[in-house]
């Protein structure tokens, strides 16, 4: 299932419109409410909620660290695989640059929505319905990549420890597994890095979005939060539509997910940054996000 991309706000000059996402609560007691769709079920709304991404910008970023820190036993950059890749923008805009590129998602509307996209575009893109904890597809691939803070969905320590064993065996020797999460500013600081509201205008009208907030506290023993969605579409057409959902992230240290990844073997950390334009690693007072480089041993 594609995870939420969150919370953003606008940063001084040059800087872009930046959004962040946040832990959960007891994994048996969280869910959809139930009582309209959920927004992983409504592709439409949620790609147009992540309109504010620029995607070749982050695109930009992952070849360039995957040129810097891949073994050179891997050989060349040919395939890529988008884990939780929901719409599957990163994916389909490497499908573009020459990359054989797969994406993975549990949710089977989401996995109708890219491959639909990708044909409509005329971009090759495999799609795969499964689940990131535990899965098996053909083949192996130089990179492999999590955006959107996909991870906050994993809720406990053997879901991420599964998960980042099911990548190891899909990514060759020297290979890179590239991870996006929330900052831990967002949890731990006293002024947010990211904000919970924002609009952006789409090819088809405007949307509104409200993701989370200050009222969905993170739970202090199990790191979860019940995020409150609502994503209101008013298309070009005149028509209005309002999807909300109650969305439930759990929030990962930085310790934390070194320990996963000692646990589950297979990889090391390459590097870690906080943003995808500068470099700047995720102490950096700019620093928005808390990204991973993890390389196959």
């Amino acid at each position: 299932m594609r995870h939420s991309p969150g919370p953003g706000r606008l940063l001084p000059a040059a800087k872009k419109l930046r959004f962040a996402a946040g832990g959960c609560e007891d994994p048996a007691r969280v869910g959809h409410h139930g009582r309209v769709p959920g927004i992983y079920d409504e592709p439409e709304f949620y790609a147009a909620a992540c309109a504010y991404r620029d995607v070749p910008v982050e695109v930009d970023a992952l070849l360039r660290w995957s040129e810097k820190h891949r073994d050179t036993a891997a050989g060349a950059l040919e395939s890529v695989l988008e884990l939780a890749a929901g719409p599957a923008e990163h994916a389909r805009n490497l499908a573009r640059r020459g990359l054989a590129a797969t994406a993975l998602d549990l949710s089977p509307a989401m996995c109708a929505w890219a491959r639909d996209t990708a044909a409509r575009d005329g971009v090759g893109l495999t799609v795969v319905q499964a689940d990131m904890r535990d899965f098996s597809i053909a083949g192996s691939f130089g990179l492999a990549i999590t955006m959107l803070n996909s991870l906050c969905h994993l809720f406990t320590l053997d879901d991420m420890i599964q998960h980042l064993a099911a990548v190891a065996r899909h990514v060759v020797p020297g290979g890179l597994y590239i991870a996006e999460l929330a900052h831990p500013a967002d949890f731990f600081a006293a002024e947010r890095r990211t904000s919970s509201e924002w609009s952006s205008q789409t090819a088809g009208g405007t949307v509104s979005v409200r993701w989370g907030g200050p009222k969905d506290q993170i739970d202090a023993i199990t790191q979860i939060t019940r995020e409150h969605v609502s994503v209101t579409y008013r298309k070009d057409g005149g028509a209005v539509r309002t999807v909300t959902d109650v969305v439930p992230n759990r929030f990962w240290t930085a310790t934390e997910l070194a320990a996963a990844i000692r646990l589950a073997g297979g990889f090391t950390i390459a590097a870690s940054y906080g943003d995808f334009d500068a470099d700047s690693p995720p102490d950096a007072p700019e620093a928005w996000r808390l990204i991973l480089v993890l390389r196959r041993d």
